[in-house]
């Protein structure tokens, strides 16, 4: 009896030492996973704030992004006013571009195989125009009036007996014809300006309203830019009055003959770009 008691103490003992070791082995790999729960909500906090502040710029980047495209358009037009230089040098806008390739729509094929360039074809586009505007008026060549398409410019070369008396600077009613016809082109273009250059012989003059050959051409251009302003109604501020004296002689002013026709009045039709595909774009 004395002897199964001993066993049964001895079976206690070491089933409770059994259980305390696995009661130990609990409690570390309790501590373990405690330890790798709180390493894991570490990082997942971690993570989140990353995530946070990774989503807060794409929703910036978005917001930017958003911005930009409702700005296209405005940017588009904006860009299209500003003005661009080409290759060769010339200055036009976006906006000018697009209406001198509609001009350039009804220029000949022939005409438009010239152009190389981009100040070729704004030559040709505004050559197209101004020819229209000369062609729809009733401003006729004959020999006292040379019209000439240069480039971008219209030159008309008027004989000097069509405008004043011999020396004189004031203009003749026989110029109202036409100077009225010239006034037409003009008002129907608000896009040119006009240049009125005074050209004289090289006989030298000096009275006492005259001091020279440079105080007459200028005067003659002052009166014709006076006349197209105040009977004609062309507006001031397209107008442009300066004298080439007898320095720029189309012949030798070696007799009568080549004389007369040093002795002229030359207007020059130069349209601003932008003002000029503005009315094209109107018509």
């Amino acid at each position: 009896m004395k002897k199964i008691s001993i066993l049964l103490v001895t079976a206690v003992i070491l089933s409770s030492c059994v259980s305390k070791k696995k009661y130990l082995e609990l409690e570390q790999q309790h501590g373990e996973t405690v330890s790798e729960l709180t390493k894991t909500r570490v990082e997942k906090e971690d993570l989140e704030n990353k995530f946070a502040v990774i989503e807060a710029r794409v929703n910036q980047y978005n917001s930017k992004i958003q911005s930009l495209n409702e700005d296209v358009e405005g940017l588009t037009i904006d860009n299209k006013a500003k003005f661009q230089v080409s290759e060769d040098g010339t200055v036009a806008s976006g906006a000018s571009k697009e209406k001198m390739r509609e001009t350039l729509k009804n220029v000949s094929p022939e005409k438009l195989a010239g152009a190389k360039t981009l100040k070729d074809s704004m030559n040709l586009a505004i050559q197209h125009n101004l020819s229209k505007a000369m062609n729809t008026s009733d401003l006729n060549e004959d020999e006292d009036i040379v019209i000439d398409i240069n480039e971008t410019v219209v030159m008309i070369s008027i004989a000097d007996d069509m405008l004043f008396n011999t020396a004189s600077y004031r203009v003749g009613n026989k110029a109202d014809k036409i100077l009225k016809k010239l006034a037409d082109v003009i008002n129907s273009e608000p896009s040119l300006d006009v240049m009125v250059e005074g050209h004289t012989d090289s006989r030298s003059i000096n009275t006492d309203k005259i001091a020279d050959n440079w105080d007459l051409s200028v005067l003659r251009a002052t009166s014709v830019v006076r006349k197209l302003q105040n009977q004609f109604k062309v507006a001031p501020e397209q107008l442009i009055a300066s004298g080439r004296s007898s320095y720029q002689p189309l012949v030798e002013n070696d007799n009568n003959v080549n004389r007369a026709k040093n002795r002229r009045t030359r207007i020059i039709l130069m349209p601003n770009i932008d003002k000029f595909f503005a009315m094209m774009e109107a018509k």
